[in-house]
């Protein structure tokens, strides 16, 4: 374990996460990989460890600031944990190597997202409540098959669908992207046991921390920083990650 690398690395997941409440997975897995030399699923099980874990460390302090929308929470989460629980069952269908391919596609995703975020009907009552259920779900199942949080499409969700503010949006995005990556970890965790596969503890709980250092800095700097301007920025170093590993992949 290089501590040279994983400590810088750890500050700017954490960063990402405070300042755009998304990114943390998309940056996470690719490191694990490609800079700590883990095994792909292990690395996206670590991965899901990690976010969940800074993600539900920066809960804490967003509680605190009473600028989380619960009731939003409850029902894009309810779905999302259902979805992340399927999609990991699904990812032992999928070697390692097919899972970054998806993976690098949804950075592209992600990439075109946070720079054009996407414009939604508008829609009231029970079609709204429709709306973020399915959409739960289907990031849910994302979550589970490649470790990626989601919150650059839960965000603009929460914002369009949800009425909130980007403030609160990425606030509850934190809430469930942490409850997701609880119940994707618990089927990874059960899907290792019988594979001689197992997660180094000691990493994630050092990236946890540095991470949880990262958020809080984020948290600080977004208050200075446009958000989207941040979000196009950082979709633009995306792109570039991903065309690396689908090189690297195929």
């Amino acid at each position: 374990m290089d501590l040279t690398i994983l400590i810088p690395c750890a500050l700017a997941v954490g960063l990402t996460m405070g300042l755009l409440g998304s990114g943390g997975s998309i940056l996470t897995v690719p490191i694990l990989v490609y800079l700590m030399a883990l095994d792909e699923k292990v690395a996206i099980a670590s991965s899901l460890a990690i976010v969940g874990g800074v993600a539900a460390l920066t809960t804490v302090l967003n509680i605190r600031d009473r600028s989380i929308n619960w009731r939003t929470a409850i029902w894009f989460g309810v779905p999302g944990v259902f979805g992340t629980y399927l999609g990991a069952a699904l990812s032992q269908f999928a070697s390692g190597q097919v899972q970054l391919v998806v993976f690098a596609v949804v950075m592209l995703l992600s990439a075109f997202f946070m720079f054009w975020p996407p414009k939604f009907k508008p829609v009231s009552g029970d079609q709204k409540r429709l709306a973020i259920v399915s959409e739960g779900l289907l990031i849910g199942a994302l979550t589970g098959f490649v470790g990626v949080g989601g919150g650059f499409m839960i965000v603009p969700a929460l914002v369009l669908l949800g009425g909130l503010s980007m403030t609160t949006a990425a606030a509850t995005s934190l809430v469930i992207i942490a409850v997701k990556s609880a119940a994707g970890l618990v089927k990874y965790l059960e899907l290792m046991e019988g594979s001689g596969l197992g997660l180094d503890w000691n990493l994630i709980l050092i990236f946890i921390g540095f991470g949880m250092l990262g958020s809080f800095l984020g948290r600080v700097l977004g208050r200075v920083i446009e958000q989207r301007r941040a979000e196009q920025v950082f979709s633009i170093f995306l792109v570039a990650i991903a065309g690396w590993i689908l090189v690297q992949s195929l």
